[in-house]
């Protein structure tokens, strides 16, 4: 697809001639939930600000974003918290295997006076505001073994592919699992061939990837609830009166929860679509996985950047 910026011209009249042009950014494409979110957003606020949308990592590619944005080259965009946790090291707790128990946890969280507390820190260091956190579906683990999983230890010996670096391989580990690195586009045939006994991701990628045909059982796991974040440059953000910055907010946490509901919404219909192709689909012990996850993090040296008592505050959501 050649790179092409979306400037939206339903709803967001050229002739605002007040308004700020601002360039948003995400690899996402354009037939993503996601994308749609932005569309409603860029409607919502086209009387002060004209968004300018570009998909596909066309503009910047991923984990660029941030360092785009703090150049002025770049107003908006939908972040990894892994990537700003590369700048800031207290955000990796916010990439941990069960810190968030579901998608009303996460915005618990982030409506929370701890979530606040890490907002003000990206705000701070980086010169991002953060939105909120952009929903886009639970990791779960598909396996191709007929072996019933109901804790960690069930999980020993089990080959699961994880994407590679030592942060996904660790989140393998923590789920009891043997993790095998393995590029994404190979794993069906591994999946196939048995090189793999498994592998996580959430379920539309199940779906685009037709795992589900080598696959015999998905473990509903939930050990990661994937999200990004929606930022805006803290210099744009500061440029809008009170007015605009209560406008621009409302219209953006009207949107990331409209896609939300999507997503959910289309996890519950693969799920059923699952199990009318005969792969099984249960949930086995959560407390079990998270309790032991979790210890297995805080015993890591992954924890020791967490801010004192975060876990324990987030827990308590």
């Amino acid at each position: 697809m050649a790179a092409a910026g979306l400037t939206l011209g339903t709803g967001v009249p050229a002739f605002a001639q007040d308004a700020k042009q601002l360039r948003f950014s995400a690899v996402f494409s354009e037939q993503d939930i996601r994308a749609e979110m932005m569309k409603k957003l860029a409607a919502s606020v086209s009387d002060f600000a004209n968004l300018e949308l570009f998909y596909g990592g066309n503009l910047f590619k991923q984990t660029t974003e941030i360092i785009a944005i703090q150049r002025g080259n770049l107003d908006m965009g939908n972040v990894a918290p892994q990537d700003i946790a590369t700048q800031i090291k207290e955000f990796s707790i916010l990439t941990s295997a069960y810190l968030f128990r579901d998608v009303e946890h996460l915005n618990a969280f982030f409506n929370s006076d701890a979530g606040a507390e890490m907002v003000g820190l990206a705000e701070e260091k980086l010169g991002i505001h953060i939105l909120g956190p952009t929903y886009f579906g639970t990791r779960q683990v598909g396996l191709r073994i007929d072996k019933q999983i109901n804790t960690p230890q069930d999980m020993a010996g089990v080959k699961l592919r994880m994407p590679g670096g030592d942060a996904w391989q660790f989140l393998g580990k923590s789920l009891g699992a043997n993790p095998t690195p393995m590029a994404y586009a190979e794993v069906y045939t591994g999946l196939q061939t048995g090189a793999i006994d498994g592998q996580d991701n959430p379920l539309p990628n199940v779906q685009n990837m037709k795992f589900y045909e080598v696959l015999k059982q998905i473990v509903l796991t939930s050990h990661l609830v994937g999200y990004d974040l929606l930022v805006v440059s803290s210099e744009v953000w500061n440029g809008f009166t009170q007015e605009q910055r209560a406008t621009f907010q409302a219209a953006a946490d009207e949107a990331i929860a409209w896609s939300a509901q999507q997503h959910l919404a289309r996890e519950e219909e693969l799920a059923s679509f699952f199990k009318e192709q005969g792969v099984k689909i249960y949930t086995p012990d959560l407390e079990a996985f998270r309790t032991h996850a979790q210890q297995m993090y805080l015993e890591s040296e992954l924890s020791q950047d967490w801010p004192d008592g975060m876990l324990e505050r987030i827990n308590s959501l």
